[in-house]
């Protein structure tokens, strides 16, 4: 059975922007690779400023995903929140330092393209959340923002540090950070 154009666009232009970025990809690629007649294309995706939405929807849908099963997982809070940390190294060294898609596409919006915008932000925030709802399982709730937006920025800049040097020390060394922020959040206070 073929896949239906739309998620064979999808797919593509996943493979496509992960590996080599979405302003070093052009539609008439994605169209060829794809296997997709130009028209209908256009009939699912007006514009590539959309498909890129559409693309960081679909990628957010699934990290929100892996945000629920961490914030489920059985174990110690501080245990699940470096495990974090350990799940960024494996996709970082799996992905060749590629870093994150949201981060990536964002230096090549320009100001017409306000949907994908509005999709990194949107993305942004709730993984800031996450870890906010991560810390809630080792401090009192007005802690855990402070120390969640802390590890929010450890995370984030340890994915671009480690893309910009293609090395995982930044990783390793947001993680020990990490490690002793909890031992002073964790703390009554």
């Amino acid at each position: 059975m073929k896949v239906p154009a739309r998620e064979r666009i999808l797919e593509t232009a996943n493979l496509l922007f992960t590996a080599r970025g979405y302003g070093n990809v052009g539609i008439n690629e994605i169209i060829s690779r794809s296997s997709t007649a130009k028209a209908t294309f256009y009939d699912h995706f007006p514009s590539k400023n959309k498909l890129c939405s559409a693309w960081l929807a679909s990628r957010h849908f699934k990290s929100e995903s892996e945000w629920e099963t961490t914030l489920q997982g059985s174990g110690r809070g501080e245990v699940r929140i470096l495990a974090v940390f350990d799940q960024l190294k494996e996709f970082l060294q799996a992905g060749n330092y590629r870093g994150c898609p949201y981060t990536n596409t964002t230096g090549f919006l320009g100001e017409e393209e306000s949907a994908a915008r509005e999709q990194i932000v949107a993305h942004k925030l709730a993984q800031r959340d996450f870890f906010i709802a991560l810390a809630g399982s080792v401090t009192t709730p007005a802690r855990a923002r402070k120390l969640g937006a802390a590890l929010f920025l450890l995370y984030s800049g340890a994915t671009m540090e480690s893309q910009n040097a293609r090395k995982i020390w930044p990783v390793e060394a947001a993680r020990e950070t990490a490690k002793a922020l909890l031992k002073t959040y964790s703390r009554p206070g």
